[in-house]
């Protein structure tokens, strides 16, 4: 069993800057695949990246490419998705998950999910 808990969300300004972090409980958090999805309002959940057990790959959506880099350390069992140039389509629940491997990820298969923290962008 693995448990997540995200933090770093907040309202920022369009331009702005944010850190999303992720704990994750338990021993075999460096076996996992780990990635960010996101839900805007009225729109159903997306995938926006992923990065192998051991951080040496990732993945982004082209959404976020080159804006969002995702990256791990597993000896803190923490993964972070540092969010640069926010726009207010970034706007919304942004939420960790664990999964097998960065492939079945990013097609948003995953074994467990955070309860998500929220990301509001202003104009």
């Amino acid at each position: 069993q693995v448990q997540l808990v995200e933090s770093g969300g907040g309202l920022v300004q369009a331009g702005d800057s944010l850190r999303l972090s992720c704990a994750a409980s338990g021993r075999t958090f460096s076996s996992y695949a780990m990635g960010w999805f996101r839900q805007a309002p009225g729109k159903e959940r997306e995938f926006v990246a992923t990065i192998s057990p051991s951080g040496g790959t990732s993945y982004a959506a082209d959404s976020v490419k080159g804006r969002f880099p995702i990256s791990r350390d597993n000896a803190k069992n923490t993964v972070y998705l540092q969010m640069n140039n926010l726009n207010p389509e970034d706007t919304g629940i942004y939420y960790c998950a664990a999964g097998s491997t960065i492939l079945t990820m990013a097609r948003g298969l995953t074994n467990y999910w955070g309860q998500g923290t929220q990301v509001t962008v202003s104009p």
